[in-house]
């Protein structure tokens, strides 16, 4: 006898799909959901490298070429002008100091370090130098350093004897040694009695000028120099801040220590 099959009822079927639809509908928000988030959290942490800081402006952008200048002069200079003074004037015998200048080696200037002698005396053969000292008309022959290049850092320096004399000596900013000596050979009677009279009403030596000078201005020294403004003897005396390469210029009274000009170089 034969079992008869039977078929669950209509509403039971209906039920159990209901069902299953749910579970289809639940999986298929749940991965739509999944799906959304991950979406969600690319766009909020893209992939790509975040962006380069821009970089700092050159240092040298805002400068105008003296200040370049100054500064690349600057960086090269590892003797102070006092102690280039010092050096020049031991190199002539009695001699005071009427100007230093921190200036760019060339190679005009240096090309012939084989230092000028007074007329009539012989230079010293490089075969045989002479051992004996230097003497005022011809100093210091043959000791000065090799001229350095072109670009390197020199302290352009003249000395004076008493009669007015003016002896040119270059003294290199990086190592202190002497490079060049030389006689002013273009000055007649009246140039050697103008230095010495210059140099005699001088009572306030340049250190003393340097003083005040930067007193009212810190920075380093580049130039000093015996001269005239408004027919007033002065010390010149150049100042160069490293905070923005000016060049303050102060005029300084050779007898009693006033400053009379003050002019500053923003260029």
């Amino acid at each position: 006898m034969k079992t008869a099959l039977r078929i669950p009822p209509l509403r039971s079927i209906v039920a159990i799909c209901a069902l299953g639809g749910s579970a289809l509908l639940m999986t298929a928000c749940s991965n739509g959901s999944t799906g959304s988030s991950v979406a969600e959290a690319a766009e909020a942490s893209p992939t790509s490298a975040s962006p380069t800081a821009p970089s700092s402006p050159s240092p040298s952008a805002s400068l105008t070429k003296d200040q370049a200048e100054r500064r690349d002069l600057l960086a090269k200079t590892h003797v102070s002008w006092d102690k280039a003074a010092g050096t020049a004037v031991k190199e002539v015998s009695g001699g005071k100091l009427v100007s230093i200048e921190l200036k760019n080696a060339s190679h005009g200037s240096t090309s012939s370090p084989g230092m000028a002698t007074s007329p009539g005396t012989a230079s010293p053969s490089p075969a045989s130098p002479s051992p004996a000292s230097p003497s005022p008309a011809s100093p210091g022959a043959g000791t000065a350093s090799p001229s350095p290049s072109a670009g390197a850092a020199q302290w352009e320096t003249k000395v004076a004897t008493a009669d007015g004399t003016v002896h040119r000596i270059d003294v290199d900013a990086a190592t202190g040694k002497v490079s060049r000596k030389a006689v002013e050979s273009d000055q007649d009677a009246g140039d050697r009695r103008k230095v010495a009279d210059r140099l005699k009403k001088a009572t306030r030596t340049p250190a003393q000028a340097v003083q005040t000078a930067t007193g009212k201005t810190r920075g380093t020294v580049t130039g000093v120099d015996l001269d005239e403004h408004d027919d007033k003897l002065v010390w010149s005396v150049d100042v160069v801040t490293p905070k923005d390469w000016h060049k303050t210029t102060y005029d300084i009274d050779v007898a009693n220590g006033n400053v009379v000009r003050e002019h500053v170089d923003r260029d």
